[in-house]
């Protein structure tokens, strides 16, 4: 009996959104399920996913806040673009 947890940051998918709609973590499941059993021929219905919405300023990347690796990243993108203009 596998039991999966996937964490995700505590944001929408879109600007007007706070969090995942049921909707996607209804897709999460099925996708997390499906490849339980294509990958470990684990049956669906023994498969448990747990979906774990964790704030974004518990969350850390790159050894930075994730809101501040964030910014590093479009700042350097933003960069990078200029330049090759």
């Amino acid at each position: 009996m596998p039991i999966v947890t996937v964490q995700v940051t505590h944001e929408g998918t879109t600007p007007d959104r706070s969090s995942v709609t049921a909707e996607e973590k209804a897709a999460i499941i099925a996708g997390v399920s499906q490849v339980m059993l294509d990958v470990l021929s684990k049956p669906l219905e023994s498969t448990y996913v747990v979906i774990e919405e964790v704030e974004l300023d518990n969350w850390g990347w790159g050894g930075l806040p994730t809101a501040q690796y964030r910014k590093l990243l479009a700042d350097a993108s933003r960069s990078r673009d200029n330049s090759t203009k």
